[in-house]
């Protein structure tokens, strides 16, 4: 997928046709439009998505007012975002590395992404450097060692659960803690 993520095969192609599929699944727009809430999206607030793809949530982001920046380390899928939305602003960089000056953004969002990196904590340091004082952070994704299946089969329903988990770097992703001090008004 990109050089940041442990490996998954898949091509830019691939990829696009299963994040348009993602997209079109019964309730994505409100859960996208739900994440632009939370993360506070709104005319002048600044934002990043982060391994934006095809950069659907780049263009809904600036129909919201918010000025907005995507993010993709794959140079082929961010030139697919610029020809879908030829207007937004697309750039190729990864989550360890953001194009963005320190304190320069007020939203941070990353879909699909942190339970692909082999470094997580990493990313998560970079979002705090661009972000301004308060500025939120929104990650979406799927923890896979808690994936659902109805079966009346359970040795075959917790091997279909660790074959998918064991295909991603960090299948807990979502549960990861970390640490940062607090800053004060005093």
């Amino acid at each position: 997928m990109t050089t940041e993520t442990a490996g998954s095969g898949r091509s830019t192609d691939a990829l696009a046709a299963l994040l348009d599929a993602a997209d079109r699944m019964p309730g994505a727009a409100e859960l996208r439009s739900f994440s632009y809430d939370v993360l506070g999206a709104a005319p002048g607030r600044s934002v990043v998505d982060v391994g934006c793809g095809a950069g659907r949530a780049v263009a809904e982001l600036d129909g919201r007012g918010a000025a907005a920046v995507g993010v993709d380390p794959d140079a082929r899928m961010i030139a697919l975002a610029r020809s879908r939305w030829p207007e937004a602003d697309f750039r190729i960089a990864g989550a360890y590395e953001l194009p963005l000056a320190d304190s320069s953004v007020h939203g941070y969002r990353a879909d699909k992404v942190f339970h692909e990196l082999a470094d997580p904590e990493r990313a998560l340091g970079e979002a705090l450097r661009v972000l301004v004082p308060g500025g939120r952070i929104v990650l979406i994704g799927q923890d896979w060692d808690t994936f659902v299946i109805d079966s009346d089969l359970p040795a075959l329903t917790r091997t279909l659960v660790h074959a998918r988990a064991d295909l991603t770097a960090g299948p807990r992703a979502v549960t990861a803690t970390c640490s940062s001090t607090p800053v004060s008004g005093t």
